[in-house]
């Protein structure tokens, strides 16, 4: 008898481990494999980093140019960049999961990857929270749920934190300068916005509905924003070009701000390290009201 309990034991545990693994992607769609992925291409450098997070970082076979974060990323075979992939060298890795992230010179190779009938998770967070739940569902997808779980929770509290250190501050108007020349900024639909509303800032242009959207001087200067950011790395977005201005409120308050670009720029688990930097920055301008 206990030799029949222990046979339908092992039975049952072998027919749990062959089911198959469906998760929903950031379209919604359904992913579904076999089985565990274990040789996965990673289309964006966020994308490396939530795979690393994930416990699934020995499983990359291939990614992109710029994948440089953690330290092992660096030393993964590259397959293309943001404007071409090499879809003969996609094919000879033999992938059996395509982590893949929508840009503009992405989505018109998505149809040639399709044709190599390998499935394909679309990575996206929209908001904090969805880095996350991407981390957990990569897990599922590469057997790594033991990593992926404890770590998703940990982001999780993470930004619940933040969230109840600045929840009730008031709030600061800003702009978000992306890049100078020409002007970009992000609205409201872009993940960064998501940290911004967490540390009580305002974008002044999140109601446009272009994510990346083009702005003019002009229109910052009659917004008049008590606080500016752009990035720590050179030939990106200078703040500097405001100095002239010095009628707008962020350049009388000295609230001209530089932040770690790949922090916030990239929907993967560093975003707690840049959202507490950009909320710590946020709070500089609150304090500089009072000189």
């Amino acid at each position: 008898m206990k030799k029949l309990i222990f046979a339908a034991t092992l039975f049952a545990v072998a027919t749990a481990s062959a089911a198959p693994i469906t998760v929903r992607d950031d379209d919604g769609k359904t992913v579904t494999l076999q089985k565990p992925a274990q040789r996965i291409i990673s289309m964006s450098p966020h994308v490396t980093e939530l795979l690393f997070a994930a416990g699934a970082g020995d499983k990359i076979v291939g990614t992109v140019t710029y994948s440089d974060y953690p330290e092992p990323a660096k030393s993964i075979p590259r397959v293309g960049d943001n404007r071409l992939i090499d879809m003969e060298r996609v094919a000879a890795m033999k992938p059996d999961l395509i982590v893949i992230w929508m840009h503009g010179g992405f989505e018109r190779q998505i149809e040639t990857l399709r044709q190599l009938g390998v499935p394909m998770f679309h990575s996206e967070p929209a908001k904090l929270e969805g880095i996350s739940d991407n981390i957990v569902r990569l897990g599922q997808l590469a057997g790594t749920e033991a990593v992926a779980n404890p770590a998703a929770a940990e982001i999780r509290n993470q930004f619940a934190a933040l969230t109840r250190e600045y929840a009730n501050r008031p709030p600061v108007r800003l702009f978000y300068q992306v890049w100078d020349k020409p002007l970009y900024t992000l609205s409201g639909s872009a993940i960064v916005s998501d940290s911004i509303r967490l540390c009580g800032g305002v974008n002044i242009f999140a109601d446009l509905k272009v994510t990346a959207p083009v702005v003019s001087v002009e229109a910052v200067l009659q917004a008049n924003p008590e606080a500016i950011f752009g990035t720590l790395e050179k030939n990106y977005a200078s703040v500097d070009l405001w100095k002239p201005y010095t009628n707008m409120l962020a350049v009388k308050n000295n609230n001209l701000f530089r932040l770690q670009r790949d922090l916030l720029y990239r929907a993967g688990p560093r975003m707690v390290a840049g959202t507490r930097e950009l909320c710590e920055k946020i709070e500089e301008a609150r304090q500089h009201r009072k000189n």
